[in-house]
């Protein structure tokens, strides 16, 4: 979800290194129950598995170990993303997880963890695109659209990085869902989806040759959990988080889901 670098390279820039050292004791959250809520669009982070059914991916891997070292309950519920930020903020969920990038808008609403994943926005396209190589190239292409969710990173890229800044441009088609635009660039209703890396790869090996990744990254971004301002809950999934850092838990599950996992296979 190159035409960077090979994907092993690219891979050091965008996943966090395992940290140095031992873990800090963590604290004991006493078995309590913490609603977590995702999208299940983002592949690998988090998605329907499309032979068993079961929802999958890193985030899920991460967050049942956390549960485990911190010793809570996690019970997993699903909304939109477009609901997800301010349904955090008001308190219907504990935890958000769905690849949110760390940006300062969103602070205002929602606490967020230490980043778990460093990321890049990639320009995902059909296999067969010939138009356009780059962010340039496409912005010159008339007639050529982007598919994107409001309000997310992908979207203010395409608008102030890519296109002239006006957020009603037309070249831009609304979806609710990440899959949505994938589907509508594979059935060419839009030419391009602006993912970051992590979705973008797990799309790519997914595609069976028809979709790739063209142009150089558009710039990095880190990814963190939400919660509701002031959650109590924000300290001890840090402490976890380092954790799963300093004994390489994270650098497994990296290997797991962007390295040996092929999607419906």
């Amino acid at each position: 979800m190159l035409s960077r670098r090979p994907f092993l390279a690219g891979l050091a820039a965008l996943l966090f290194a395992p940290l140095c050292g031992q873990a800090a004791e963590l604290p004991d959250l006493g078995g309590r129950a913490v609603v977590v809520v995702t999208e299940n669009a983002y592949p690998p982070l988090q998605f329907v598995d499309p032979k068993s059914g079961a929802v999958i991916g890193w985030e899920y891997d991460a967050m049942n170990e956390i549960a485990k070292r911190l010793n809570f309950k996690v019970e997993y519920q699903n909304t939109s993303w477009d609901a997800m930020i301010q349904a955090v903020a008001d308190g219907q969920y504990d935890i958000g997880m769905t690849g949110i990038t760390i940006k300062d808008d969103r602070k205002e609403k929602v606490d967020f963890s230490d980043p778990y994943i460093r990321s890049q926005q990639l320009m995902l396209v059909r296999s067969d695109e010939a138009r356009f190589t780059d962010a340039e190239s496409f912005a010159g292409t008339e007639g050529a659209l982007i598919g994107a969710q409001p309000g997310t990173s992908p979207f203010y890229t395409a608008v102030y990085e890519i296109l002239d800044g006006n957020e009603q441009n037309p070249r831009i088609k609304l979806f609710e869902t990440f899959g949505a635009t994938v589907q509508a660039l594979k059935a060419g209703d839009v030419d391009l989806v602006l993912t970051d890396s992590t979705a973008g790869e797990g799309y790519v090996k997914a595609s069976g040759g028809t979709l790739k990744i063209v142009g150089e990254p558009l710039g990095t971004e880190d990814f963190g959990f939400i919660f509701k301002k002031g959650s109590d809950l924000v300290a001890p999934v840090n402490a976890a988080i380092a954790a799963l850092k300093a004994d390489g838990t994270l650098d497994k599950l990296n290997r797991k889901w962007f390295l040996d996992y092929k999607m419906g296979q």
